[in-house]
C-alpha cells in the first residue's frame, strides 16, 4: 500500500461535499424526494461475475498480526526486539524483571535462526505485558503455557496469572530438567476475566528461557498456533472469494537477502516465505516495515490453512527485487534474483506438490498432506519503477509457467489510480501480454462517486484487473456509500475487474500506523466498521451474472472553481516571496512581497511561520500540512504566481488554490513522496485524491516560479514559465448508483441502490417484463453520513424486511444516504 500522507477526520455529509465541489445541487430538506428510473433488460446477458469477485487483504499492519490475528497473548516472547524494529525497543521490550535477567545472543542459544535469549537468575522473574491493556483471560477458559528451558542443575519454574486484583487462575509449578534445551507445558484455567493480566514467570535457581507463550484454548477451529477467534470469524463472516497476503509493502521493501550468517543475520528484509514455516521456535524474526517486530508466528502455513478454512482462493504475493513505498530502488544481483525466482517455484510446490515432492513433505510434516490448490500468484506490490519491475516480472513469469502452466501470475501498476508511473506500467503489462495487474489506490469519497465508471472504458481483451487494494479516506458511513456507488461500477465490469479488496482488514485501536481499516479492535473485543458492512452486504449478495440496467442521473450543477490560495510545506523547510493573485481582467486582488508583516495570512496547519530577510518562511523541517492561506474564499478565474525555495527535508513545497476551508481545496505538491513526484491533489471533506502527476524532484536552495492558471474548472500549471500540465475538474459525483446482478442457484435478481444524498430517492423500476414474485427480501444500511462504528456503538448495521409491491414495474423510495439489496424471487 502506499505512503499516507496522513489520516484525515471527515466532518461533511456526503451531498455536502459534491455541493462544496459545486458538482450537485443542495437539497433544500432532508425530507426531499428527488425522482429516479432504474431499466432493466433481464433477457440480456450480462457479464459473468467469478466466485472469487470479492475478498480479503490481510496485511500485517496496524499489529494485524502480532497482537492480533494471531492468538499468542505474551508480546516480545522470544526477546528478539531490537531497535531495527523500532527505536525504542530493546530485547525486554514489554518484559519487566525482579531480580536479575539479561538477554543474551551467544552459542548458548536455542538455535540458529532464533539468536536471543533470556538469562534469569536464582530467585529471579519476569512479567510479561502483552497487548494493548494486558494479556485477555475470560473466566473458565483454558489458557496453554509453553516455554522453552534449559538450567544446569535443575530448577522449578514457578509460573501466574494475576492483575492488580489478584491471581486470574491457579499458579503453576514447572519443573525444569534438563541441562538441554526442551520444551515444558502447563495449563491454566482462568477464575475470572480481565483484560488487565500479567504473566509472570520465576526461577528458584538460574536458567536459561526463550519462546515464553501463552495461547488461548479457544482459537478459531481449535487449532493449535491458531487464530484469534472473534478476528477470524469476522473474516469468515464476509463469506470471501480470495485472501490476498502477505502484503503490501511488507512484501517489496527492505534487504532482499536471507536471515543467515552470510547476510550478518540481516534483520530488516522483504517478507520471505520460507523464513516463516516449520516449527515456531525455528522461524525467523523480522523487523516490520511499519515500526514493529513481525514474529512470524502466523507464517505462509497458517495463511493457507485459513483461506482454505473460510473457503477462500489463496493469492499470495511475493517480491519482485524492486523496492517501493518510498524506497524505489531495483535490486541488481542476478544470483539473488534466480534464488528468489526459485523460492517462488518453490512456494507453488509447498503450496500444490505432492507429498513425495521436497516442500510438499514440509507441507505433510506441518499436518496437511492435502495440497491448498493455489491458483494465483503475485509478484511484486506497487513498485514506482515499471521499467525495472518488468523486467524481473518477465523472468518470474516465464519460470513459474514453464513448470506451471496453470498458475495466474499476477503483476500490478504501481501504488495510485493514474499518472505516469501508472500508465507506463499499464503499457508494459499491455505489451508484455500479463494476464492480470493489480491496481491500488486510496482516494477520497468524491473520488469513488466520481469514477463509478472507471473500467467501462478499459480494453476487454486486455489485461484482467485486480482491485488488490482500495478504499475512501475515512471510516464514517458516508465512505461507505461512497464505495459501495464505486462497487456497483466493479460489478458491472465484472468481465474487467476479476478480483477486489478493500484495504487494510485490520487496525488494533492502540497501534494504528493507518487508517480507515476496516475490523478495528482491541485485546478483548472487535467491532465492524461501516465499510466492513457495506463490503459484507456486496460479499454476501453477488450473484453469478450481471443483467444489464440503466438508470437515470442526478442533474449537476458546475460551478466553476472557487477559493482563496495558500501556501504549505511537509516535511520540509521553504520560503516563499513575491505571491500575487490577479482575476482574468488582471486586476490585482492579493499582492504580498514580505518587506512588512504576514498579517494577510492565516495559519490553520502545522510547523512554525515568520517573516524572514523578505520571505514567508515555515521553518519546522519536520511538521506537516503546514498550510497558511489568504484572499477570498469567493475568488474564481484568477492567476496565482508565487516563488518558492526548498532551505531543508525531505519533500518540496506545496501552492494552494480553490480553499475554502481546512479540508477542501486543490494543491499543487512539488516534490512530494520523498521527493519523487509532483502532483495536483484535490481534497474534499479532507479526503484527497491526485488529479495529475508527474514524476520529478525540487533542488533545496534553487528559487522555482510557480504560476497557476484557475479559469472555470480548467487549471493549467506553469513551472520556471514552462507549462507543467493542465486539468480540467468537471467529472459530476453522482450520489445515485445502481446495478443489477442474477444469483442462478436461487434465480433471484439482485436490485442493488446507492443513494448517497440527503434526500429520499422515489424510484420507478422496471423489470423488463420479468416475471415476478409479488415479495421481495430487503436489506438496508441506512445512517448519518457521520455516523461511525465504535466498540459500545454500532448505528451503521444492516435491517432485513421485506417490501410486498413489487410487479414488473413498480416504485420504490430508497431513504436518504442509504444502500438497499432488493432480492426478488423470479418466478
Amino acid at each position: 500500500m502506499p505512503r499516507t500522507r496522513t489520516r484525515w477526520r471527515l466532518g461533511l455529509t456526503a451531498t455536502a461535499f459534491m455541493v462544496a465541489a459545486g458538482l450537485v445541487p443542495a437539497p433544500a430538506h432532508a425530507e426531499d424526494v428527488t425522482d429516479y428510473a432504474i431499466t432493466v433488460d433481464p433477457a440480456t446477458k450480462g457479464a459473468k461475475i467469478d466466485d472469487t469477485m470479492y475478498g480479503v487483504f490481510f496485511e500485517d499492519i496496524n499489529r494485524a498480526a502480532d497482537g492480533g490475528l494471531y492468538a499468542e497473548l505474551v508480546q516480545n516472547r522470544s526477546f528478539e526486539y531490537s531497535t531495527d524494529d523500532n527505536r525504542s525497543y530493546t530485547p525486554l521490550t514489554s518484559w519487566t524483571v525482579d531480580g536479575t535477567a539479561q538477554v543474551l545472543n551467544d552459542a548458548g542459544r536455542l538455535n540458529e535462526r532464533n539468536r536471543n535469549y533470556l538469562s534469569l537468575g536464582a530467585g529471579s522473574s519476569v512479567t510479561n505485558a502483552g497487548y494493548n491493556t494486558g494479556v485477555r483471560v475470560e473466566a473458565g477458559k483454558k489458557y496453554d503455557f509453553s516455554v522453552w528451558a534449559r538450567a544446569e542443575s535443575g530448577t522449578t519454574l514457578t509460573v501466574s496469572l494475576q492483575d492488580a486484583d489478584g491471581a486470574l487462575a491457579t499458579a503453576r509449578q514447572v519443573a525444569v530438567t534438563k541441562s538441554g534445551w526442551a520444551k515444558y507445558t502447563a495449563t491454566f484455567t482462568a477464575t475470572r476475566t480481565s483484560s488487565d493480566g500479567r504473566l509472570t514467570v520465576g526461577s528458584s535457581a538460574a536458567a536459561a528461557l526463550d519462546m515464553v507463550s501463552l495461547f488461548p484454548r479457544d482459537t478459531y477451529k481449535n487449532q493449535a498456533n491458531g487464530l484469534r477467534k472473534d478476528l477470524a470469524e469476522k473474516v469468515a463472516a464476509l463469506k470471501p472469494g480470495f485472501l490476498r497476503f502477505p502484503g503490501g509493502c511488507l512484501v517489496n521493501t527492505g534487504s532482499m537477502e536471507d536471515y543467515s550468517e552470510s547476510s550478518n543475520w540481516q534483520r530488516k528484509r522483504s517478507y520471505q516465505w520460507k523464513d516463516t514455516i516449520g516449527p515456531v521456535e525455528e522461524r525467523a524474526t523480522n523487523a516490520n516495515f511499519w515500526g514493529y517486530n513481525q514474529s512470524y508466528g502466523l507464517g505462509y502455513y497458517e495463511y493457507f490453512r485459513f483461506a482454505e478454512d473460510i473457503g477462500a482462493m489463496p493469492l499470495p504475493v511475493v517480491p519482485a527485487l524492486v523496492t517501493g513505498c518510498g524506497q524505489n530502488k531495483a535490486v541488481d544481483d542476478e544470483a539473488l534474483l534466480k534464488r528468489h525466482i526459485q523460492d517462488a517455484l518453490d512456494l507453488i510446490e509447498f503450496a500444490n506438490g505432492p507429498v513425495t515432492s521436497t516442500w510438499g513433505k514440509k507441507r505433510a510434516q506441518m499436518g496437511h498432506p492435502k495440497p491448498f490448490h493455489l491458483t494465483h500468484i503475485g509478484v511484486g506490490n506497487e513498485e514506482n519503477l515499471p521499467v525495472e519491475f518488468m523486467a524481473r516480472f518477465k523472468q518470474f513469469r516465464a519460470a513459474i509457467e514453464a513448470k506451471y502452466p496453470d498458475i495466474t501470475v499476477v503483476s500490478n501498476s504501481g501504488p495510485d489510480d493514474a499518472g505516469q508511473t501508472f500508465d507506463t506500467a499499464w503499457q508494459l503489462n499491455r505489451e508484455n501480454k500479463v494476464d492480470m495487474v493489480d491496481e491500488h489506490y486510496y482516494n477520497s469519497p468524491q473520488w469513488f462517486l466520481q469514477n463509478n465508471d472507471r473500467y467501462d472504458s478499459y480494453d476487454r481483451s486486455g489485461p484482467k484487473v485486480f482491485l488488490g487494494e482500495y478504499a475512501s479516506w475515512g471510516n464514517a458511513f458516508k465512505n461507505g456509500l461512497a464505495e459501495a456507488a464505486f462497487m456497483t461500477g466493479l460489478e458491472r465490469n465484472a468481465d474487467v475487474v476479476k478480483l477486489a479488496s478493500y484495504a487494510p482488514l485490520y487496525a488494533n485501536e492502540d497501534y494504528v500506523q493507518w487508517s480507515p481499516d476496516m475490523v478495528w479492535f482491541n485485546n478483548h473485543a472487535s467491532w465492524n466498521s461501516a465499510n466492513y458492512e457495506v463490503q459484507k452486504l456486496f460479499m454476501n449478495n453477488v450473484g453469478d451474472r450481471v443483467v444489464p440496467s440503466k438508470a437515470t442521473g442526478t442533474p449537476s450543477l458546475m460551478g466553476p472553481i472557487t477559493g482563496a490560495v495558500g501556501l504549505s510545506t511537509w516535511a520540509t523547510s521553504a520560503a516563499y516571496d513575491d505571491v500575487k493573485v490577479t482575476d482574468a481582467d488582471g486586476k490585482t486582488l492579493l499582492s504580498d512581497d514580505f518587506s512588512g508583516d504576514a498579517a494577510k495570512w492565516t495559519h490553520t496547519g502545522g510547523g512554525s511561520w515568520s517573516i524572514q530577510d523578505g520571505q514567508y518562511v515555515q521553518t519546522d523541517a519536520a511538521a506537516e500540512n503546514t498550510m497558511v492561506s489568504a484572499g477570498d474564499p469567493t475568488w474564481h478565474d484568477y492567476d496565482l504566481h508565487a516563488k518558492a525555495t526548498k532551505k531543508s527535508g525531505k519533500e518540496g513545497f506545496l501552492v494552494a488554490f480553490g480553499v475554502k476551508d481546512t479540508g477542501n481545496y486543490y494543491w499543487w505538491n512539488l516534490g512530494g513522496w520523498n521527493n519523487t513526484q509532483s502532483a495536483v491533489e484535490q481534497a474534499v471533506d479532507g479526503g484527497k485524491s491526485t488529479l495529475i502527476s508527474k514524476a520529478g524532484t525540487i533542488e533545496t536552495g534553487r528559487t522555482y516560479d510557480i504560476d497557476i492558471k484557475v479559469r472555470g474548472r480548467q487549471v493549467t500549471l506553469y513551472l520556471d514559465g514552462q507549462e507543467w500540465g493542465s486539468f480540467t475538474d468537471d467529472k459530476p459525483a453522482e450520489p445515485f448508483r445502481q446495478v443489477v446482478t442474477k444469483d442462478a442457484k436461487t434465480g433471484d435478481l439482485i436490485v442493488k441502490v446507492v443513494n448517497a444524498q440527503s434526500s429520499a430517492a422515489r424510484t420507478a423500476i422496471d423489470l423488463g417484463g420479468a416475471k415476478v414474485a409479488s415479495k421481495a427480501r430487503v436489506t438496508t444500511l441506512s445512517a448519518d453520513p457521520n455516523a461511525v462504528n465504535s466498540e459500545t456503538e454500532t448505528p451503521v448495521a444492516p435491517v432485513t424486511s421485506t417490501f410486498s409491491g413489487v410487479t414488473d414495474k413498480f416504485t420504490y423510495t430508497f431513504p436518504a444516504n442509504s444502500i438497499t439489496f432488493l432480492r426478488i424471487k423470479q418466478r
